[in-house]
């Protein structure tokens, strides 16, 4: 008994974990075998906030999450949820080698305005309309 017990033990401590499938060092894309549709994130969020739409889903920087850009009462957002749709995660992921936000750089292309967008019907033009370069300042007078 004690020598299957030694050799159980052995074993354990002589294979390393990264042999294993369930590691995402082998070059599976877990992402191939786990999904989410946007009305599962939508049922899952809606828990949290009824008024929440999910405007896409993409696989996070992260392995195991998915990224979910959401809007809620006319604000965009993001938030992750993992492959087995128990956690939600809402911070942001940072790397440590190139110290990065990952979060806040995808957070400002989500909400990015479009200046070409923007109603100028009812602007105050000062100086040359046709000006290679235009600056919209906002102002409320009261």
């Amino acid at each position: 008994m004690r020598r299957i017990v030694l050799l159980m033990a052995a074993a354990f401590f002589l294979i390393p974990a990264s042999y294993s499938h369930g590691f995402s060092e082998k070059g599976q894309d877990c992402s191939k075998c786990h999904t989410l549709s946007k009305e599962e994130a939508t049922t899952l969020l809606k828990e949290l906030d009824p008024n929440i739409k999910v405007l896409e889903i993409t696989t996070s920087p992260m392995k195991s999450l998915w990224e979910v850009d959401i809007e809620t009462n006319g604000k965009k957002g993001l938030t992750y949820i993992d492959f087995s749709k128990k956690y939600l995660i809402s911070g942001s992921i940072f790397t440590f080698q190139e110290k990065k936000n990952l979060t806040k750089e995808r957070f400002e292309e989500l909400t990015k305005v479009d200046p070409s967008k923007i109603p100028l019907d009812d602007a105050l033009v000062m100086g040359d309309k046709n000006a290679k370069y235009k600056l919209i300042v906002f102002d409320d007078p009261e």
